[in-house]
């Protein structure tokens, strides 16, 4: 047994290592540098909770929450509910369900920056392709990166950029659920709609519950979808952006870093929050 745990310690290790060096110390290293006034790599000054306190007023950071929050609730309508209709109608087929595993799957491992090159393309308004495919049709381009669009046109990507990561994490949670209960249901006379509204999502609560979670720290994490696309402009500036402007383009890396201890803090509330409105009794199987 004791040589067991030796062999467990050294398989862990690295991990742990990785985990200490790039998540650990980042954050540790943030929350040091929150307390100081810095002008570049060098000069800081110890200022206590000064920057806390700018958190309250700063309008800026108020408004790319707001931002963050609106393409959150996309993400949670819209990725979340795609994912999961297209796992129930994969999961009802029943075939060419490895075909349909590798296409929905397939945005999440193309870059994200790589998409947004994409659909800057898509939304050029001289000759990307949406405008062309409206002028084909007579009608007047969209300047689709205006202040009253630009938020949804960066939204589009980030929905679909990671559809298929949760569209996988369904259709395993299905694929779990024992058929001899499909096949009562069937003997019930229960139609196909209230088999998945009855049985199938009260029994994949709990995996509703983690990617609801996931997708709600994804979104916190937005940033190459807006800094390629609008770099923040026209209504679009999120949390993640906007702490790389103060951090890296302002060089203030103490009020960067409080920012960036502000996103882990409201990212656990609203986990929390999340799952205490989720919260119910799940059926197990």
């Amino acid at each position: 047994m004791k040589g067991d745990r030796k062999y467990i310690f050294m398989f862990l290790l690295p991990s742990a290592v990785l985990m200490a060096v790039f998540l650990y110390y980042p954050f540790f290293k943030s929350l040091y540098l929150s307390f100081y006034r810095t002008k570049g790599f060098f000069d800081k000054k110890f200022i206590g909770w000064d920057n806390y306190s700018r958190l309250f007023s700063d309008k800026l950071l108020g408004a790319a929450t707001l931002h963050t929050l609106e393409i959150m609730l996309f993400v949670i309508i819209f990725q979340v509910g795609i994912a999961l209709v297209l796992a129930v109608l994969v999961e009802s087929i029943g075939r060419l369900q490895n075909f349909y595993r590798s296409v929905f799957f397939f945005p999440v491992v193309i870059s994200g920056t790589a998409i947004s090159l994409l659909f800057v393309l898509f939304y050029n308004y001289n000759f990307g392709l949406l405008n062309g495919i409206l002028a084909n049709f007579g009608i007047e381009k969209v300047l689709w990166l205006s202040e009253s669009n630009a938020l949804a046109a960066v939204s589009i990507p980030t929905v679909w950029h990671y559809v298929g990561f949760y569209f996988i994490l369904f259709l395993t949670a299905m694929s779990k659920i024992p058929s001899d209960y499909y096949e009562a249901a069937k003997l019930e006379g229960i139609n196909a709609f209230k088999r998945t509204t009855m049985l199938t999502i009260p029994l994949i609560m709990s995996d509703i519950k983690v990617v609801i979670t996931l997708a709600i720290t994804g979104t916190l994490k937005v940033f190459e979808f807006v800094w390629v696309i609008t770099s923040g402009q026209n209504g679009t500036e999120v949390l993640g952006t906007y702490m790389y402007k103060k951090a890296m383009v302002d060089q203030n890396f103490g009020y960067g870093s409080t920012i960036a201890i502000y996103m882990v803090v409201f990212g656990v509330l609203l986990a929390l929050l999340a799952n205490r409105l989720l919260k119910r009794e799940e059926i197990t199987y």
